[in-house]
């Protein structure tokens, strides 16, 4: 029976032993845990429940994992949840398919349990931001004139990082937009950037990119009659249900109701 007090993290995974193991730390650590055995019992599971978090393998017998968050990501109430891979896969396209279909981590096995905790909290911890933003309607700033408007309506004025800030101002609608490129562009290393914008203004140059696209997102829903995926091509996004996730995450919404209302 789950404690409504606590949190709730659902486990995908059909090897056993890995799912009793973590099962057992999740729920020593004071989580409501629930298991599922395969990618279609766990999509069940997500819908019936809506945890606050879902873990799941990739490589299952029935469905994978990809298509577990594929599934999840068309339904409002389910896109929002964190979703965390965990995989004995360490190939970078498989990385990067996991990013593109909208995870928010990706872990790879064997991971110690350390990782594995420490990968929830920040989760967790982002998610709780997100739902306080919304509650405090923190996403209701006035909107910049145009999409190429000055990017002093979404960046804050850090002398250190206004080079960095007008990149992406100048780039945040390109397909290839990443933070190697943007620390290319700036001079500095990808560790040093990400060091620097952190401890600056509390998020990575990846966050930023996303804020400028959302900010975009708004004013396209609200002033043109252009598709969601025309506005998603526009904004950069090879893959449209990545959009719809990222939009979700941020306006508790998707696009097209959030343009209804709006």
């Amino acid at each position: 029976m789950m404690h409504k007090s606590l949190k709730t993290i659902l486990l995908i995974e059909d090897e056993v032993d890995c799912r009793n193991l973590f099962s057992d730390v999740l729920e020593a650590k004071g989580f409501d845990t629930i298991c599922a055995e395969n990618g279609t019992a766990g999509i069940g599971q997500v819908q019936k429940y809506l945890p606050d978090l879902v873990i799941c393998d990739i490589q299952m017998p029935d469905i994978d994992g990809y298509s577990v968050l594929s599934t999840l990501s068309q339904d409002p109430a389910t896109a929002v949840i964190p979703f965390i891979f965990l995989t004995g896969s360490s190939y970078q396209a498989d990385v990067r398919k996991g990013m593109e279909l909208g995870a928010d981590d990706y872990l790879t096995k064997p991971c110690t349990i350390e990782n594995l905790l420490r990968a929830i909290a920040i989760r967790l911890e982002k998610q709780a931001f997100l739902k306080f933003c919304y509650t405090n309607n923190l996403d209701q700033r006035s909107e910049p004139l145009s999409t190429s408007a000055s990017s002093e309506s979404i960046f804050p004025s850090i002398p250190k990082l206004q080079k960095v800030f007008e990149y992406i101002e100048a780039n945040y609608r390109c397909q290839g937009i990443t933070l190697s490129k943007v620390a290319d562009a700036v001079g500095y290393s990808s560790a040093y950037l990400t060091n620097q914008v952190a401890k600056k203004t509390g998020e990575t140059v990846n966050a930023w990119i996303v804020k400028r696209r959302m900010a975009a997102a708004r004013l396209l829903l609200k002033d043109t009659d252009e598709t969601i995926d025309q506005i998603a091509t526009a904004l950069g996004y090879e893959n449209t249900s990545y959009f719809y996730r990222q939009f979700r995450q941020h306006h508790r919404l998707s696009p097209k109701i959030w343009r209804k209302k709006h």
